[in-house]
């Protein structure tokens, strides 16, 4: 029996049900800017081990809860777990970002792909969600996540990070029956991972769509969103007798939220490009939104940064379903005291708000 829940504004926030505050977390939260997690990163080795170590994995995750007033944490992990586990060869290189060893570039690649076991091939990230739920004792819910199949799509077609998708989007254009089977390969095999996440403990899931915004309004629909949205149709969404709720995040996507707000998801992240009094006139409060401090905020001193905090309070407005976020990852080079004013600023600003 898990030990029941202490906080749980983030969940009712995302379900858009009366809180005092907003809910605040940051994503990237347990990252490089924390100088204990770099000890960490150290002592496993290097970013890919300290993923499939459990202990480590759960040792970053609450690394930033023992410093900030969060109101969620975050399993700490990679959205490329998956073209890992599929066999494709994965490394990530100092200064260079992920590589795919084994790029799929065509029908004969796409047709190799194994089908995945989450609870086999990817056991130790549900063993690092079953240590984190232990450890957080319900001091605070746990969030898990994936990559959309758009965006880990495009790691495994271009074999590492891309300015300009060529190959991928070759394959878009050119060969889109290609394209389709192997996205809808990969939404197999993230909507089995995510709800492995949910029985091995999360509490509430995230789809990363990091890429999203690479892709024309048309191509957005028909290659990243509708295969989010057959993720959520097909996701758990009870356990421990709560709702688990769902967050959609497509970043430079904030000229799609209508559209995204029918995909079933409770919630939509916004980036900092995107007013939130925008995005909540698009969404017509029919789902909850996530967002939106510009991340170099926290680059200016900490009186500008609860301006700023301020600043996408009011834009959200009065009411509820806001979660406090970044509008994307903290960067590696912010002071953590400067992470520590915005969560200040979140929690005192934001109760008149709420009344």
């Amino acid at each position: 029996m898990s030990a029941p829940l202490k906080n749980d504004l983030f969940l009712r926030a995302l379900l858009r049900e009366p809180t005092p505050r907003t809910p605040v977390w940051m994503m990237r939260q347990a990252g490089r800017y924390l100088p204990e997690y770099r000890a960490t990163r150290a002592q496993a080795g290097n970013f890919l081990k300290l993923c499939m170590t459990p202990d480590l994995a759960c040792e970053v995750t609450l690394q930033p809860l023992r410093r900030y007033a969060l109101d969620a944490a975050i399993l700490f992990s990679d959205i490329l777990t998956i073209p890992h586990a599929l066999g494709l060869g994965l490394e990530f290189e100092a200064g260079e970002g992920p590589r795919i060893d084994r790029p799929v570039r065509s029908a004969r690649d796409i047709d190799a792909l194994p089908s995945l076991d989450p609870e086999r091939e990817l056991r130790y990230v549900m063993d690092a969600v079953r240590v984190i739920r232990r450890e957080l004792d319900g001091k605070v819910p746990l969030i898990g996540f994936a990559g959309s199949p758009w965006t880990v799509g495009t790691y495994v077609v271009e074999g590492g990070s891309s300015k300009n998708f060529q190959h991928i989007k070759g394959m878009l254009y050119g060969a889109p029956s290609d394209l389709h089977r192997l996205l809808a390969h990969l939404t197999r095999a993230t909507t089995d991972y995510l709800n492995a996440q949910i029985a091995a403990g999360a509490q509430a899931v995230m789809i990363f769509d990091t890429w999203g915004g690479a892709l024309s309004p048309a191509a957005y629909r028909e290659f990243s969103l509708h295969y989010m949205t057959e993720i959520v149709a097909n996701l758990h969404r009870a356990a421990d007798g709560r709702r688990v709720p769902v967050i959609l995040f497509t970043k430079g996507g904030g000229a799609w939220l209508a559209d995204m707000a029918d995909s079933g998801a409770d919630a939509l992240g916004v980036d900092w490009t995107t007013d939130l009094g925008t995005a909540r006139l698009a969404v017509a409060d029919r789902v909850a939104l996530q967002g939106n401090l510009d991340p170099s905020v926290l680059y200016a001193p900490p009186a500008a940064i609860r301006a700023e905090v301020g600043r996408v309070l009011a834009s959200f407005g009065q009411g509820h379903g806001h979660v406090f976020n970044l509008g994307h990852g903290i960067h590696p080079d912010v002071p953590p005291e400067h992470a520590a004013a915005m969560v200040d600023a979140v929690h005192e600003l934001s109760p008149p708000y709420h009344r």
